[in-house]
């Protein structure tokens, strides 16, 4: 009969229906949520630390490095994880950027090498055939010697 009342709403049976019809299914979820805080309170001291942690060297240096602090005197004996994620995404995109600028610095430097051995005609083409020619020549000295040895 309530499905009736209701139409069918799945919806508006959970917010309007089941609190009339369970009070105390309702009641009870709020008196877990007052007990959750209650512990909460009481075990303050104990939870203080959960999300922070003691930096190791290299996260000092990280934090350092990333500009947070200024000094390894400054950091505090305890951080927050939020802070330390943040220290190593900014150590992370200046690496990022650096080895950006290094593949673009190679780049140019092969290709103005590349000009300079053009224009002095000294290309891969012609340097290997030479050194082909050169190790040719060398096999055909050893092939002559090894024929002049066994007659």
């Amino acid at each position: 009969m309530m499905g009736r009342l209701l139409g069918h709403s799945p919806g508006l049976w959970q917010w309007v229906a089941w609190p009339v019809l369970c009070p105390t299914r309702a009641a009870g979820s709020k008196a877990k949520n007052t007990q959750d805080t209650a512990l909460q309170m009481a075990d303050a001291g104990k939870g203080a630390f959960r999300n922070e942690r003691r930096p190791t060297n290299f996260d000092k240096k990280v934090l350092i490095w990333s500009g947070r602090f200024k000094r390894e005197e400054d950091i505090p004996r305890h951080i927050p994880y939020e802070v330390l994620n943040t220290a190593r995404n900014i150590i992370r995109t200046k690496a990022c950027h650096i080895m950006i600028a290094l593949t673009v610095l190679g780049c140019v430097t092969m290709i103005i090498a590349g000009k300079e051995l053009s224009l002095k005609d000294q290309r891969l083409l012609g340097v290997n055939t030479e050194k082909k020619a050169k190790w040719r020549a060398k096999v055909e000295k050893g092939q002559e010697v090894a024929v002049g040895k066994s007659q």
